[in-house]
């Protein structure tokens, strides 16, 4: 209850924690001014935190009638209006002076209360709050696997993205298995069970075995929950045979097999994303009712493995997270030689105040309106994540790179008190020189004219077109080689073809 309470924008300005933390550390005596306000702080070591504990001091230490504790109590509750505390405060301190307690003892007590005006908890509240964290706590150590597929089938909610809570499952040794139309659902699911090797961070020590986490349909960006069910039921009566016998079957128009295309869902019955798109793209999916029952034969068509890179960023664009390695893994040499250390090189070997670089992608950025101007940012790389603090003044000076960055690099001090880390930026770049065939990290844009025959073509960000051969304009950090480009007309680049190289 306490923790729920205490990291709330009113105990952080009333000046309450940390009296808290030292007195609950024994770094500082308890002291208790009377046995009245023993009797209502006792539980919180002398330091009121909840709103009922003020109310309580306010009666027996201020004579407080139960009529004004109870305005006293609606005046708090009344977060962010002004001017609704002060006559209360000034009457507790005139009080609280008259009944023999020394002034500071008086302003503390009316500073703290001025903070619940900012938010504070009731107890009742913190109370309720703190049955569901432990129940979560309970939930995570146990069963990481049934709490990640919960947590993914409830998107969108909470602080931490999908990729996040599928990494860090996985460092727990959870299984976690890609959107497959051959045995997927539209929520995730458990299945078999299945446990991988965890990181020497955790213990993944379970008294039952996880299981492996299937993802649904639900995770593809762009798919129709209707669609997902109709490839459910077709797929009861028997296995897909074809991309063309699961549009047929499924019902399904352009849209969708364009959405599992590009998830790469479709492997096991197209293969790899490429010759999926392909196949999907050939579909013919509002035939006549002549033609309903005619399915279509074409030599297959084989196309190149995809650059790693560009397979990450395929899959964060279609699902928002990556089953294959962190795109920071790619770039880890180039950043190394720059000086940036892992979040777990961070973690242990980095101490307090010194300073250090990270590198991430960025996967939170808020700025509370307590916080004075202060952002918060948190920092994904293969090894964990780095939290950032930007001081008000080194944020407006870069204010372009902080809010617009997907990969930023942070240089700045570390600072390291009792297990928590966080690191103070003083410098902010985003690291385009070291992208090389991980351009896809850098925001793109282009636009193409089509004509003639159907072709695949690969754009900056790694996503995957088919259309006529195309004539890009205007496309910027390009991540395919231009090829035999002697033997293009100008403007025009190579990237990847169907049937013919031009």
């Amino acid at each position: 209850m306490i923790q729920v309470a205490i990291v709330r924008p009113g105990p952080i300005q009333g000046g309450m924690v940390h009296p808290y933390l030292r007195r609950r550390a024994g770094e500082e005596a308890i002291e208790y001014p009377s046995e009245e306000i023993r009797k209502a702080t006792e539980r919180t070591l002398g330091v009121p935190l909840f709103q009922e504990q003020v109310m309580q001091i306010a009666m027996a230490a201020a004579d407080f009638t139960a009529g004004e504790a109870d305005q006293l109590r609606r005046a708090m509750g009344a977060w962010r209006k002004r001017g609704g505390l002060e006559v209360h405060q000034r009457k507790l301190i005139e009080r609280m002076l008259r009944k023999g307690y020394t002034e500071e003892f008086a302003l503390r007590i009316a500073k703290q209360v001025e903070g619940f005006g900012s938010y504070g908890f009731p107890e009742s509240h913190a109370a309720s709050f703190a049955l569901l964290v432990y129940v979560s706590c309970w939930l995570k150590r146990h069963h990481p696997d049934a709490m990640l597929a919960a947590l993914l089938d409830s998107q969108p909610m909470g602080f931490y993205a999908p990729a996040l809570l599928v990494r860090d499952a996985r460092e727990h040794g959870v299984v976690v298995r890609p959107v497959d139309v051959m045995v997927s659902q539209w929520e995730s699911t458990l299945e078999e069970a299945a446990q991988a090797e965890a990181s020497s961070r955790w213990d993944a020590t379970y008294e039952q075995p996880p299981r492996a986490v299937r993802l649904g349909f639900s995770r593809i960006n762009g798919m129709r929950e209707q669609a997902a069910k109709r490839i459910v039921a077709a797929r009861e009566s028997a296995s897909f045979a074809s991309v063309e016998d699961l549009a047929m079957r499924a019902e399904l128009d352009a849209h969708d097999l364009g959405c599992l295309s590009a998830a790469d869902a479709l492997l096991g019955l197209a293969g790899r994303r490429p010759d999926a798109v392909w196949a999907a793209r050939g579909v013919e999916t509002r035939p006549t009712k002549m033609l309903r029952e005619a399915r279509t034969h074409e030599d297959p068509i084989a196309f190149a493995q995809p650059e790693e890179g560009t397979e990450i960023a395929d899959d964060y664009g279609a699902l928002g997270l990556s089953l294959r390695r962190h795109p920071l893994a790619l770039l880890r040499s180039q950043l190394a030689d720059l000086g940036i250390q892992t979040s777990e090189q961070l973690r242990c070997k980095a101490k307090d105040r010194q300073k250090v670089r990270a590198s991430g992608i960025v996967t939170h950025r808020q700025r509370p309106s307590t916080a004075k101007g202060v952002i918060f940012a948190t920092l994904e790389d293969e090894t964990g994540t780095v939290n950032i603090i930007v001081w008000p003044q080194v944020a407006e000076k870069q204010r372009a790179v902080l809010l617009g960055a997907k990969l930023l690099s942070v240089e700045g001090t570390w600072q390291s008190e009792k297990g928590v880390h966080s690191l103070v930026a003083m410098k902010l770049w985003i690291t385009q020189n070291c992208l090389g065939n991980c351009a896809w990290l850098a925001v793109t844009s282009g636009e193409c004219h089509t004509r003639r025959t159907r072709t695949v073509v690969s754009e900056p960000r790694g996503r995957y077109f088919l259309m006529s051969l195309v004539r890009a304009r205007r496309f910027k950090s390009l991540a395919y080689p231009a090829e035999h480009s002697d033997r293009l007309p100008q403007g025009w680049t190579r990237v990847g073809v169907g049937t013919q190289a031009f």
